[in-house]
């Protein structure tokens, strides 16, 4: 279980193939920090670390992660927001993320206001996933408020310390990102889908 809260950017330093996984190799700082088969949030995926070396380590996206996020078109030298699992007990400063992503979405618009960033996101809903005002939502393991909420869009307003220290920085009209919606609202979703 996660929080949404960004510890770090970390580095693609290796990518290697094998059958349909995708062996990822990640440089940061907190690498001497983790250990064999702990848990790291990457742009909102949860995966098991599998190998250490100094500030390196390795995790392992499989084809169902492939599909549904956006890991299978990182390139060498991209970043990634990383976050290591929450410890029990502690505050809860963003909300409750599982790191399973639903489906990805595409940066439609980004507006700069006075002193923040408003990013308007565009998803596919045919895959019955809602957001509501004032909801909460994951945008590449970023815990964020929904400010504007429309069938299969939404917008969020980034504070500058959200900005210079996650991925935020990097977007632009277009780019893809990971979508965990909230939790609650997945099974209210569903409930209202299927009718039972």
């Amino acid at each position: 279980m996660f929080t949404g809260i960004i510890e770090c950017i970390g580095e693609v330093s290796g990518l290697e193939h094998e059958g349909e996984n995708l062996h990822i190799t990640v440089t940061t700082a907190i690498a001497p920090e983790l250990k064999i088969d702990q848990s790291v949030c990457h742009n909102g995926v949860c995966l098991t670390v599998v190998a250490l070396k100094d500030r390196e380590y390795r995790v392992t996206a499989i084809q169902e992660t492939l599909n549904r996020t956006n890991l299978g078109n990182l390139s060498l030298g991209d970043k990634v927001n990383l976050e290591r699992g929450m410890i029990l007990g502690a505050r809860l400063d963003g909300h409750l993320v599982q790191g399973h992503v639903d489906q990805t979405a595409s940066c439609s618009q980004i507006t700069q206001a006075d002193g923040s960033w408003l990013f308007t996101f565009d998803y596919d809903v045919a895959k019955n996933n809602v957001t509501i005002e004032k909801g909460s939502i994951t945008v590449d393991g970023v815990s964020l408020t929904v400010v504007d909420s429309k069938n299969g869009t939404f917008s969020v307003a980034i504070i500058p310390y959200t900005y210079d220290n996650t991925l935020f920085h990097t977007y632009k009209v277009g780019s893809q990102v990971n979508l965990e919606f909230d939790v609650i609202g997945k099974y209210v979703a569903r409930l209202m889908h299927t009718g039972n």
